[in-house]
């Protein structure tokens, strides 16, 4: 699938927060188990890199997955992202209590999804994304879906679209 039409930058200027899911995001969604049961996931730098400079600008990042890994929480304290919510299969309870707890209106929440459990959370979002190859049922949901695929620079390209809006001088 292409992606969408771009969004005006004045949705992207009001974003706050940045949440996303894990696994098919932040990954390829390949997890791989060793015969001993060690789990190990393969994460972008380009999405590393990005997520580092919207930190830095001071926007809030999330992840919200729906299984608790050793991998992620690892990759997580790495990139010092501060909002790490993992176990939770309702991605859009769990961002509505992490906007709610950050004084963030859905207008100001971006969130990025692949499955039909993020459809929810990306439709409420005041920026819904997700990548090519995400189940019908987020795609539907999305605003924007990257160009870039899942766990090779698709969570980059957001950060981009949100940095840029952040430099532009508001609209009349």
């Amino acid at each position: 699938m292409s992606a969408k039409s771009p969004l005006p930058p004045d949705r992207w200027a009001v974003v706050r927060l940045l949440a996303m899911d894990v696994d098919g995001i932040l990954t390829d969604g390949t997890v791989h188990v060793s015969s001993a049961g060690a789990e190990t996931k393969v994460f972008s730098i380009l999405d590393g890199m990005g997520l580092k400079r919207v930190l830095q600008a001071g926007f809030a990042v999330a992840w919200i997955s729906g299984r608790p890994s050793g991998a992620t929480t690892a990759r997580a304290a790495e990139l010092h992202i501060p909002h790490v919510i993992q176990g939770r299969t309702d991605k859009l309870a769990a961002l509505q209590e992490l906007a709610g707890q950050l004084k963030l209106t859905a207008q100001q929440c971006a969130y990025m999804g692949d499955d039909d459990i993020d459809a929810p959370a990306i439709a409420w979002a005041g920026v819904g994304a997700s990548v090519p190859g995400a189940l019908p049922a987020a795609l539907a949901a999305a605003d924007y879906v990257t160009t870039r695929t899942a766990g090779h620079g698709a969570v980059r390209e957001i950060c981009e679209h949100l940095l840029a809006a952040r430099v532009r001088p508001p609209s009349p």
